[in-house]
């Protein structure tokens, strides 16, 4: 099985042009590390939510013209898909490395758990910040809109309205480490800084 580490030439399948060509690339070089990562993640992850976890490596399989700007392995409770739960994300794309916590536009209860987070935004705060993290507009955006140790806590609790505002809202939050920065990285680097960020995001897994 491959390492699960990205060197440089990795990120640079982003630059190719025409989706058959990227997504031939994709195949070959970054979804066997993906898989890899996958399996190496798992078990830490379950631990950590104290939940069945399983790896979910993207097809993207809707994709048929434009070539996908990122990819990645996605952990949830769910061994049929991970869309519909709260689920943890390692994201490659051009200029990044993001470990990810999502909320998607496909929750099957996005009101519910949007009031959970405002309830439980008192005590989560200190839990979150001063911990390099920081709140996505998109699951796909690679610079942060905002680093969640700037947001007072009124704003923190309202990043929850960011879920129910339209019929694709979903919350991401995480970190995001610079291609230029997770080219060197070892195998254990990238576990480190998975598992540190996953760790930290846990309690949002069982928000009720």
């Amino acid at each position: 099985m491959p390492a699960p580490a990205f060197g440089s030439a990795d990120f640079k399948v982003f630059d190719a042009k025409g989706f058959g060509r990227r997504m031939t690339d994709i195949r070959a070089r970054i979804r066997p590390k993906l898989e890899a990562l996958g399996h190496s993640l798992g078990p830490a992850i379950q631990h950590a939510t104290g939940e069945p976890t399983f790896p979910h490596v993207a097809k993207h399989a809707r994709r048929t013209v434009n070539p996908p700007d990122d990819t990645w392995v996605a952990f949830g409770p769910d061994a049929r898909g991970y869309k519909k739960h709260p689920h943890f994300k390692v994201a490659v794309s051009r200029n990044c490395v993001r470990f990810l916590f999502e909320v998607g536009p496909e929750h099957a209860d996005k009101a519910r758990w949007a009031a959970a987070w405002k309830k439980n935004a008192p005590k989560l705060g200190p839990v979150l910040r001063g911990k390099g993290l920081a709140w996505f507009r998109n699951e796909h955006d690679e610079t942060p809109a905002a680093e969640l140790g700037d947001l007072a806590p009124d704003k923190l609790a309202a990043l929850a309205d960011e879920l129910t505002r339209t019929r694709d809202g979903q919350l991401v939050l995480g970190r995001a480490i610079p291609a230029a920065d997770a080219a060197g990285w070892t195998e254990a680097q990238y576990r480190t800084a998975a598992l540190e960020a996953f760790r930290t995001l846990a309690p949002l897994y069982h928000l009720k």
